[in-house]
């Protein structure tokens, strides 16, 4: 029986069988091995991680520790996410100055572009968190207007007033003013829920829903704008509107009732 299948083994099937081992090695390589580019990007993201530890160090560290744990004098960063630094870091609002006061304002930044992705890279790597959006996520294409209004007026206005003018809230805290806001700022800080503002994630209001919240501030304060209304008050909201018609308004009435008072009681002394 050995010898009739010996007989019947073509000379070169062992070559057939080495050259498809071959093959398969060489398909199963490509696939599990990475590629030079995969690992120039690994490298490239190693040495971006690691230029943003050395700035974190030196700017970041003494308030939220060398770990990013926290201290007293700063909140924990892990998990956080690159979209909490590039929105802290790029408005100016950390590093603090101070961390006395009710809340960190708005100020000119320290750090370029450059260094700023660097932290973030570094931050996002303690972590799993909202990554940076990118313009795709926030730009006008797309978004519905008026959807944005009806969102922005359910979920914003109590705090950054109807037309995102800013409003004054508990203890010194302030929702701060959105008009000329980058769009890419307004879009992280509903991920990411900066200082008293409650984080909107995408569950809760989707990439969709952000989309439209931004287009309908663009819109209500953009210069070329014209108010159907009239002449309004800085589009401040009924509050302010309000107390202007109770003081000038009311007060004109009664400044007109008195006039036509001593007027009435002159004409009858006459």
């Amino acid at each position: 029986m050995k010898k009739l299948s010996a007989r019947r083994r073509h000379p070169l099937a062992a070559v057939v069988v080495l050259l498809l081992a071959l093959a398969c090695t060489g398909a199963l390589y490509a696939v599990f091995v990475p590629t030079k580019k995969a690992q120039a990007e690994e490298t490239a993201q190693s040495l971006t991680i690691e230029e943003g530890k050395k700035l974190y160090t030196v700017g970041c560290a003494s308030c939220h520790g060398t770990g990013g744990q926290g201290t007293s004098d700063g909140p924990s960063l892990v998990g956080v996410g690159a979209a909490a630094v590039d929105f802290q870091v790029s408005t100016g609002r950390m590093p603090a100055a101070t961390s006395q006061g009710a809340q960190v304002p708005k100020k000119k930044n320290i750090y370029s572009q450059a260094e700023i992705d660097q932290l973030a890279a570094y931050i996002a790597s303690l972590g799993a968190g909202p990554s940076v959006p990118t313009e795709e996520q926030y730009g006008p294409e797309g978004a519905d207007i008026a959807k944005g209004g009806e969102l922005f007026r359910n979920n914003c206005a109590q705090c950054h007033n109807f037309t995102g003018k800013g409003g004054a809230l508990t203890k010194g805290k302030f929702a701060p003013t959105l008009e000329g806001v980058d769009p890419k700022h307004i879009y992280e800080a509903m991920q990411t829920g900066p200082q008293n503002m409650p984080s909107f994630p995408d569950t809760t209001l989707s990439e969709q829903n952000k989309k439209d919240i931004i287009a309908y501030l663009h819109a209500v304060n953009s210069d070329e704008t014209v108010n159907p209304g009239g002449l309004e008050l800085g589009g401040l909201g009924p509050v302010s509107e309000g107390l202007f018609a109770w003081i000038f308004g009311l007060g004109a009435l009664i400044a007109v009732a008195v006039w036509v008072a001593a007027r009435t009681a002159k004409a009858k002394k006459s």
